[in-house]
């Protein structure tokens, strides 16, 4: 039987989401030319707006918003022009939607100013260790933060669960060192970020469950990935919407809480069905 205990994720201006019964839905828009599966479907404000009310439409709890690119080998931007992309998104959909809004940065500066503009939470795909400064920023805004594992930029253990150990238990230092209160932490073990072979991405997937010694709700982000194209065949990425939603129900199985997704409608059925199971099962069939 899978342990889903009732969590609380505390946020940004008086906002929290409870992460229990139901799975939730991170609904990704890239507001960047250069993205790897959607790069410049959403590069205008109003492009990326419409995209994300059409995500809370389809069932998404949390938008979140990014203004550079983290596929490998991206062309890096600024400061000032990442957040000339992303405020006025966020500004805009913080006075059309109640649903919680994310901005994906690993810089304080650009994190502190979507706060202001609106955000919630800040997803760091750098786990707090590229800017450190970024969890002052959570601390003291009392924003939400996904903590996320990457092997970029370092040598990596060669234990997937032991690298994740190591990486992690350093970011919560990081976060407990400015007082960041463990309500407002999420995990993710960032599938595909410097996992170099599809077989490492699913080692990380079969032994997830040994992620929640942790403490904290898992988020994932398998949407649409290299792994999923080497299993599947699909060589297009936005032809792996399926097999990225095989991996939120087996992940979903195995306790994962918020799922980060290019395809909301087909991520929420096969989560619904993931949940249905969860809802069925007893102590006995442990």
């Amino acid at each position: 039987m899978t342990d889903i205990r009732k969590r609380i994720w505390k946020l940004a201006h008086g906002r929290q989401i409870e992460l229990a019964e139901r799975a939730a839905i991170m609904a990704i828009v890239n507001v960047t030319p250069d993205s790897f599966s959607d790069g410049g479907s959403y590069n205008t404000v109003q492009s990326a707006i419409d995209h994300s009310l059409k995500a809370v439409e389809e069932g998404a709890a949390i938008i979140d918003i990014g203004g550079e690119s983290t596929r490998p080998n991206a062309q890096p931007v600024g400061a000032s022009e990442e957040q000339d992309r992303v405020l006025p998104v966020i500004e805009a959909l913080s006075g059309k939607t109640d649903a919680l809004i994310s901005i994906d940065t690993y810089r304080a500066k650009t994190a502190q100013l979507a706060i202001e503009a609106g955000a919630h939470i800040v997803n760091d795909v750098f786990g707090l260790q590229r800017e450190p400064e970024i969890a002052d920023v959570v601390a003291k805004t009392g924003a939400g933060i996904c903590v996320m594992h990457t092997g970029r930029g370092r040598q990596k253990l060669e234990d997937v669960i032991a690298d994740q150990r190591t990486f992690l238990e350093r970011s919560l230092q990081i976060a407990r060192l400015v007082s960041v209160r463990d309500e407002s932490i999420v995990l993710d073990p960032g599938f595909g970020f410097n996992k170099e072979t599809s077989e490492e991405n699913f080692a990380l997937m079969a032994r997830f469950a040994k992620l929640h010694q942790f403490g904290f709700p898992l988020l994932v982000g398998t949407s649409r990935k290299r792994f999923l194209g080497v299993a599947s065949g699909r060589q297009e990425p936005s032809a792996r919407d399926a097999a990225t939603a095989a991996t939120s129900a087996l992940l979903r199985m195995q306790g994962a809480a918020v799922f980060r997704v290019h395809n909301v409608a087909m991520n929420k059925d096969a989560l619904a069905v993931a949940d249905a199971m969860l809802a069925a099962q007893t102590p006995e069939m442990n």
